[in-house]
C-alpha cells in the first residue's frame, strides 16, 4: 500500500486543491493519505469526505510551525521548527480558534514583510508595492498566508524569476517572526483535540529542521531527547529530502522511546511527488 502522511493543498502553500490532491492520489493507488497544511485545518472535513469516496483511508493532518530554542546551540536564540498533527478532531474549537488567531497573525506579519520589502525596492529601484497588490496577494489564497505566497507574486510581477530567488534575495532579508507557538502549547492543542504530535522532517537540509541547530543526528536526537520527549508521540523518519542515513537513524531512535514514526512526501506540487516516497504498510496500523 502506497502512503502519504505528508501532502499540503491550496489552504496553505500547495498547488492543488483539496479535490485535484485526492483525485490524484487515488491514481497513484494510494491507500492511506493526511493534507498537513500550515496552522491551517479548514479543508479536513471536506477532505475526508472527498478521500472515503475514493476508497482512500485518512487521517486529519496539520503541520504547525514552532519557535524552539536549546541552550546548547544557536547561542540559545530561538529557531522555527516544524510538528505534525495527527488523528484530531478538526471541530476541536481551541484548537480551531488558536489557527484563527494565528492566522490573523500571519496577514499582519504579511503586511509588515511588505513594508520591509518596499524599503530594498526603494534603494534597488524598484516600484513599491500597494495595498492594491496586497489585496491580490491576499485574493490569490486559499487558506494562511505566508511568505511562499509573497515570493509567488513578485514573481508573477516580473521582480524574481522563481520562488527560490524571491527568498534568498528578498524574503530571508525582510523577514518578520512569525506568530510564537511553543511546542508546549502546541503539544497541548493537539493531544486536547484527541491527536498526536510528530517532530517533522528533523533532518531537513532545505526545510524548517533540527539543522538550524546542529548537521549532527545524534546531537539532534540529544536535543529531541532533552527538550521534547515529554510533548511528542512520535516522528517523521521517511521523507522526500531523508536519506538512508537519517531515516535509519531516526528509525532506531523512536524504536528505543517507543515513539510512533510516519513518512510523507511533503508534495507541494511543485513537482507532483505524491507517494514517491516509499513508507512502509505497518505505519499505518500505528493510527
Amino acid at each position: 500500500m502506497k502512503i502519504d502522511l505528508h501532502i499540503h493543498s491550496q489552504s496553505s502553500d500547495g498547488a492543488f486543491t483539496v479535490e485535484e490532491i485526492v483525485k490524484e492520489a487515488k491514481r497513484r493507488n494510494i491507500g492511506f493519505m493526511s493534507i498537513t497544511d500550515h496552522d491551517s485545518i479548514g479543508c479536513q472535513r471536506v477532505a475526508m469526505d472527498l478521500a472515503g469516496k475514493a476508497g482512500i483511508r485518512y487521517v486529519s493532518g496539520v503541520e504547525l510551525n514552532v519557535t524552539f530554542s536549546h541552550p546548547n546551540y544557536h547561542a540559545g536564540k530561538p529557531v522555527a521548527l516544524d510538528f505534525l498533527g495527527y488523528q484530531f478532531d478538526p471541530k476541536n474549537q481551541a484548537l480551531t480558534d488558536k489557527l484563527q488567531q494565528m492566522a490573523e497573525y500571519r496577514e499582519t506579519r504579511a503586511a509588515k514583510i511588505l513594508d520591509n520589502l518596499n524599503g530594498e525596492f526603494e534603494k534597488e529601484g524598484i516600484k513599491k508595492l500597494t495595498k492594491k497588490d496586497f489585496e491580490e496577494i491576499q485574493a490569490s489564497v486559499d487558506g494562511v498566508l505566508g511568505r511562499p505566497h509573497i515570493a509567488d507574486y513578485l514573481v508573477r510581477k516580473g521582480i524574481v524569476g522563481n520562488r527560490q530567488e524571491a527568498f534568498d534575495k528578498y524574503l530571508v532579508r525582510c523577514n518578520v517572526p512569525k506568530y510564537p507557538l511553543y511546542l508546549e502549547d502546541a503539544a497541548k492543542l493537539v493531544h486536547n483535540a484527541g491527536g498526536k504530535i510528530m517532530v517533522a522532517h528533523p533532518n531537513d537540509p532545505h526545510g524548517t529542521s533540527l539543522v538550524a541547530l546542529t548537521k549532527s543526528l545524534p546531537e539532534q536526537t540529544q536535543i529531541i531527547e532533552d527538550s521534547m520527549l515529554a510533548y511528542i508521540d512520535g516522528v517523521e523518519c521517511w521523507h522526500s529530502r531523508s536519506d538512508a542515513q537519517t531515516t535509519s537513524h531516526y528509525l532506531r531512535f523512536a524504536k528505543e522511546h517507543g515513539l510512533m514514526v510516519t513518512g510523507g512526501s511533503d508534495c507541494h506540487q511543485k513537482p507532483v511527488v505524491m507517494g514517491t516516497v516509499a513508507v512502509p504498510d505497518y505505519v499505518a496500523d500505528q493510527f
